[in-house]
């Protein structure tokens, strides 16, 4: 797959960082505002797509590519797990229960431990989806050779 004409990759590059950074936006307030981790995950993937459609994958090393994504993708699945592990090491003795304080209603640290799970679970599902998209990509270019 080669990549497209220079006005593309460079307005490609453009919306891929507003991309990235609405994506962040929508995890981090995932617990005030529809949205989460999951829809943040997406967003971001879109935004690693959008990239690789417009600069090809001949641009980029690709095979190498999916390995760093779904290590990603594991390592960020592990720290859920690890975060509720941790409730029950701080003595809550519910898997999954929240043990930071919850602050005030309505503010950006006003939820305890669920922000986090949506940072995790963003990262999570932007390597799942870019791992699937890579994959795909590798597939169709080894089958048509």
């Amino acid at each position: 797959m080669e990549g497209m004409s220079i006005i593309v990759k460079k307005v490609s590059q453009l919306l891929a960082g507003l991309i990235f950074v609405y994506g962040i936006y929508i995890i981090l307030h995932g617990h005030l505002t529809p949205g989460g981790g999951f829809a943040g995950g997406a967003i971001i993937a879109g935004a690693f797509i959008l990239l690789i459609l417009a600069n090809g994958s001949s641009a980029l090393n690709l095979k190498k590519e999916i390995s760093g994504s779904s290590n990603t993708e594991s390592l960020a699945i592990l720290m859920v797990v690890v975060l509720a592990m941790m409730s029950l090491a701080f003595g809550v003795k519910v898997f999954f229960s929240n043990f930071l304080p919850k602050g005030e209603p309505g503010e950006l640290l006003s939820a305890g431990v669920i922000p986090l799970y949506n940072i995790f679970i963003g990262i999570e599902v932007a390597g799942a989806i870019l791992t699937i998209f890579l994959a795909l990509v590798i597939f169709k270019e080894e089958s048509s050779k």
